[in-house]
Formats: structure tokens, sequence, C-alpha cells
């Protein structure tokens, strides 16, 4: 697998602050979203009776942010269609497992669920979730994001992007995204690093870059 970490700055924070509840059942986890609400930055996961609260620092919300620019910029130069859930929670209360996700996309599944409310019972579980963990988390979160289904999930650490394709109800860990075919691990290291001096030139390098490719690939037809 490709692991050539992202070279940063040497001065890092801790990317997000965490709290863990254990022996939570459903009702409980549901009793504390509803009181604590939807309008706070805290995300939620609930798995099997642990709850984790984290609350992300600056470093982490940066390439939450700029990995989902990533995602769009892909889709948009490569004439693909997304329906963006951000942190939309996504409950299974038949499998008692809950996560708010860092990002979570529809691309092959987008004429689905365009245009509505989705609703985890009758749809399908969103093509691509992202998770940025810097700091440690007590959730096996490619297990939890196997058992809901999700076909590919991202982690960032903050220095790795490790891409995981599920396969007979279990990840994979693959080299190249199912979805964006043959873009290499190495462009999104690219993309990040330069956005740490300039977000702008960073889009319009990748913009470039995609262009590029296809230009290629169609002369090759």
């Amino acid at each position: 697998m490709v692991t050539t970490p992202l070279l940063l700055n040497e001065s890092r924070s801790n990317g997000e602050k965490r709290v863990i509840f254990h022996n939570l059942n459903w009702q409980a986890y549901q009793q504390i979203v509803k009181a604590i609400g939807e309008n706070r930055s805290a995300r939620f996961t609930y798995d099997r009776g642990t709850l984790e609260i984290t609350m992300p620092l600056e470093e982490h919300e940066f390439y939450r942010e700029l990995i989902g620019r990533f995602i769009y910029f892909l889709v948009s130069e490569l004439g693909l269609k997304i329906k963006t859930m951000g942190s939309t929670r996504l409950d299974r209360e038949d499998l008692t497992r809950g996560t708010e996700p860092d990002n979570a996309y529809y691309i092959q599944n987008q004429p689905r669920v365009a245009g509505k409310t989705v609703n985890l019972a009758e749809d399908p579980p969103p093509d691509l979730v992202v998770e940025v963990d810097i700091t440690h988390t007590d959730i096996d979160k490619p297990a939890l994001y196997a058992s809901l289904g999700v076909p590919e999930f991202w982690r960032f650490n903050g220095r790795i992007w490790r891409i995981y394709q599920l396969q007979d109800g279990k990840y994979r860990e693959v080299e190249i995204s199912p979805t964006f075919g043959q873009v290499p691990q190495t462009k999104l290291y690219e993309f990040l690093s330069q956005a740490q001096e300039d977000e702008v030139a960073a889009e319009q390098s990748l913009r470039q870059w995609i262009r590029q490719q296809k230009g290629i690939a169609e002369s090759n037809d």
C-alpha cells in the first residue's frame, strides 16, 4: 500500500478533543443527542454501547474542509454527480450503531437520492465517507462503516490517507479510489500541502492536472 506521509509543518495541534461514554443503550444515546441539540460543532459516534463525542480543533477542520473540496473538484472536473451529506447523522437502530462522519457523499447513487431527504431504512448508504482522526479514537470506524454498507471509506490521520473498499462485508485497503479511478494518493498529499500556503492555487493546480489527464485519456481513445 502507498503510505508515503504528508510532509507538513512540524508545529501541529491535537486535532480533536474526545469524550467517551461506555455502557449506554440506544435510548440513552438518542436522549443525549436530543438534549445537546443539532446546533453544535461536536460530532457523535455510537457503536453498540460506546458513545464518543468528538470536538474538532483547527487542524481537523482544515483537513476535513480541504478533503471535501478535493472530492468536489474531482467530481466537477470528471463530469460526475454528487449529493453532499456532510456530517448528517447516519443512525441504524437495528445495528445499534450511529455516526456523524466528517464528510459523506452520494456519487454513484446520486440519482437515487437527488432532491429528497435520505432515509437509510429505504435508501442506500452514502457511496463515500471520509473521517479525519488525528488523535486516537476508541471506535473501530472501519468496522462501523462496513456494517453500514458504505462502499468506500477514506481515513486521514494528518499524515497518511488510507482508502478502504468494501468487499464481502469487510474493508480491504486499496491504493486507488474505486470512485475516482487512476487518481494517485500523491495528488491528495500535494493538494493539502499546497493548500497550507495557498488554497486557491491548490485548487487551480488540481483542476489543471485533472484536465491534462482527461486530455491524455481522450487522445489515447
